[in-house]
């Protein structure tokens, strides 16, 4: 197998589990890395014995290199993977594509018009826990889905990351940091969303740091940290979604899937485990479903695997550019409705990804 051979922009505390995977996945080596810090990426090259460590000029002269992955922080993303379509390269970037809907398009029309392909995280769709799910809507076990309900609820990062500033300005949040992943899982499910409708709140303007090593900054708040959403998709099911960096402490379930014959108990969005539970009337009580892959722990790179993988077989991947856009559409309207104090339609519509199929290709430990 021809392995593909990636960049990466962006050497960040996210970067460690990217740099290491090739150790996971088969088809791709990490062949550079480049950071506004310098030394930082030079840090990360030397840890994970990646050739080059440079310039963001640098690394995407380099002809070799086939893709770039984003990791930069997300107002970065945009110009970032445009920098990188101008240069030739595919991109997969962190999420969110951009901060911007406006943004996001001008990615995916750029990549058009390069003739290149974007795909856009969270991959945690693709593992063993929300696979498993998937099979189980497919066989219907729960029936049709009707309704369903996600809440990511928590309170907030100031208290333990040792740089939380960003989390609080535009582009960021409890919708934007965390809600693509609750986000994406239920249009892998569900499929695409139609309208919106949202009212959101900055509950606490200002925020004080108290992780090191910057305790005692204060931190401006932009953008709502409690968001209680509506959705409805095409497909006619309707589900509640809130998000919040203000809530002390929670019993709520990550995401529920309510069937015409039972319902379905989600695990966390944000991981690639289980466990999947469900009843029906066939059930006595709550059942764990057995996970139907063995894509556990920490699997990121699934999603990039993926991707190569299709780009090389001109077959479609899951992790696509329009799931990326339509999710960031999403996210946007949900700020958008709650403004106008309105439901708002989506313009966006985007393909149900299909299973992930034949995992085995892409990760060593099936090889």
């Amino acid at each position: 197998m021809k392995k593909a051979k990636i960049g990466v922009i962006g050497t960040g505390s996210i970067s460690d589990i990217y740099l290491s995977s090739p150790n996971t996945f088969l088809n791709y080596d990490i062949t550079g890395v480049a950071d506004l810090n310098i030394k930082r990426a030079e840090e990360q090259a030397v840890k994970h014995h990646i050739p080059f460590a440079g310039t963001v000029s640098d690394l995407l002269a380099k002809d070799e290199i086939d893709l770039i992955v984003n990791l930069t922080i997300p107002g970065a993303h945009a110009d970032v993977s445009i920098k990188a379509l101008q240069a030739g390269k595919h991109v997969y970037s962190e999420k969110p594509l951009a901060t911007t809907y406006s943004e996001g398009l001008r990615v995916i029309e750029k990549a058009l018009q390069q003739g290149l392909q974007v795909g856009v995280a969270p991959d945690t769709f693709l593992g063993a826990g929300l696979q498993t799910c998937r099979y189980l809507l497919d066989k219907g076990v729960i029936g049709e889905p009707i309704g369903a309900s996600a809440f990511m609820l928590g309170k907030g990062p100031e208290s333990w990351h040792p740089n939380p500033e960003f989390f609080y300005k535009q582009g960021a949040g409890p919708l934007f940091d965390l809600g693509p992943y609750y986000l994406t899982a239920l249009v892998s499910l569900l499929g695409p969303v139609k309208k919106a409708v949202s009212m959101n709140q900055i509950t606490v303007p200002e925020r004080e740091i108290t992780s090191q090593p910057f305790a005692g900054k204060k931190i401006k708040v932009e953008v709502p940290t409690y968001v209680s959403s509506l959705l409805q998709f095409g497909n006619g099911v309707n589900a509640t979604f809130m998000t919040s960096f203000d809530v002390w402490n929670t019993k709520l379930p990550k995401i529920e899937i309510y069937g015409t014959e039972g319902t379905l108990i989600l695990p966390d969005p944000n991981g690639f485990d289980g466990p999947v539970y469900y009843m029906n009337q066939e059930t006595t009580g709550w059942q764990e479903a057995s996970l139907i892959s063995t894509l556990s722990g920490n699997c990121r790179g699934i999603g990039l695997a993926d991707m190569i993988s299709g780009i090389e077989e001109g077959r479609p991947y899951l992790c696509s550019g329009k799931l990326g856009l339509h999710v960031l559409e999403l996210m946007e309207k949900i700020i958008e409705s709650s403004d106008t104090e309105r439901f708002v339609e989506l313009n966006t519509q985007c393909e149900k990804p299909k299973p992930l199929a034949n995992p085995h290709k892409l990760y060593q430990h099936l090889a």
